[in-house]
């Protein structure tokens, strides 16, 4: 009887040769301690100068068009204040989520030396990956864009032009969660605005022309309305992996495999960054370091008995991380 979790699908190999040592390189220095982290992906990239632009046309539109004309100076004071701390920390959790690394495994360590130097012992394997020939931790996964396997990848976000992972999870549910808020509070300025041009004259509720600020408006409640739906939805399902201790590749895989749930209130800290306090909303403020990967991370224990010598994982379980790890949204 194996000791590997069924719900985990990984190739396996038992001897170094069957490693195929001579199709990796060897593994590159590593990056500096705080190096920056940033995919060169052109979707990804487009998308990311999309939502910076969409937070700031939301910013001019509450600005110059409902608060700076408003004769109300408490009411545009106070709004204006909750709505740019907002957008502040919206923005900065979202270039967080982007230049984060996501958890990376390093790359190109399954080497013939490498293995070899693991001594591995009778019934041990270790997890390869074919694509960027690496030992592979446990609930590590391979992405397609980023062209790494990263560990608890949940899926690949071309809104943030980054995997989300074990490392900067946080800084994405953060960036849901404000972008849900500044949403919901421009809808609400919309509709005050609305009303107070019906009683008064349009003219004077609006340093622009009464067209023309229809337009701004309208724009910006179906951006508002979009954004509010999207990131309301996003937040909820990261907050239900995150108590569930199940990201959306083991979510999808536990159709073919069935898995059981570990909720774990750890979990959530560790994503959080320790003990709950305003630390949680601070996109500055980052999670629980993981203990750096050791070299028995891609090893498993497995019984005498079982005689497989290589374990491919299906087709189609292969094909649905691959469509997970590059869709993702």
């Amino acid at each position: 009887m194996m000791l590997i979790p069924t719900y985990h699908f990984r190739d396996i190999e038992r001897k170094p040769e069957y490693l195929q040592p001579e199709k990796c390189v060897p593994p590159p220095h590593p990056s500096p301690v705080g190096a920056m982290w940033f995919i060169r992906d052109g979707c990804g990239i487009a998308c990311a100068i999309v939502t910076w632009f969409l937070v700031l046309y939301a910013e001019f539109v509450v600005l110059f068009v409902m608060l700076i004309p408003s004769r109300d100076y408490v009411y545009s004071i106070i709004n204006g204040i909750v709505f740019n701390l907002l957008a502040f920390l919206a923005l900065a959790s979202h270039c967080r989520a982007m230049l984060t690394d996501p958890g990376a495994v390093p790359k190109g360590n399954a080497t013939k030396e490498f293995i070899e130097s693991l001594q591995l012992k009778p019934g041990q394997v270790v997890y390869k990956c074919p694509k960027c020939c690496s030992i592979k931790p446990d609930r590590a996964h391979h992405c397609s864009v980023c062209k790494r396997c990263i560990r608890k990848m949940d899926h690949h976000c071309p809104w943030v032009n980054n995997c989300v992972g074990e490392n900067n999870q946080k800084y994405f549910v953060l960036f849901t969660m404000y972008i849900a808020l500044i949403s919901l509070h421009a809808l609400i300025m919309v509709g005050f605005h609305f009303l107070h041009c019906f009683e008064e004259d349009w003219t004077k509720c609006s340093s622009f022309s009464p067209p023309t600020t229809v337009i701004l408006l309208i724009l910006l409640c179906f951006e508002g309305l979009l954004f509010l739906i999207f990131t309301s939805v996003m937040f909820g399902t990261q907050v239900h992996s995150i108590c569930t201790d199940e990201t959306g590749i083991e979510r999808l895989k536990r159709k073919h495999q069935p898995r059981e749930h570990t909720g774990s209130w750890t979990s959530v800290k560790e994503t959080f960054g320790g003990d709950f306090s305003l630390n949680w909303l601070n996109p500055f403020s980052g999670p629980c370091h993981p203990e750096p990967l050791s070299a028995g991370d891609g090893m498993r224990q497995v019984s005498d008995t079982d005689s497989t010598e290589t374990t491919e994982e299906p087709p189609e379980e292969r094909k649905a991380e691959d469509s997970v790890g590059v869709i993702g949204e």
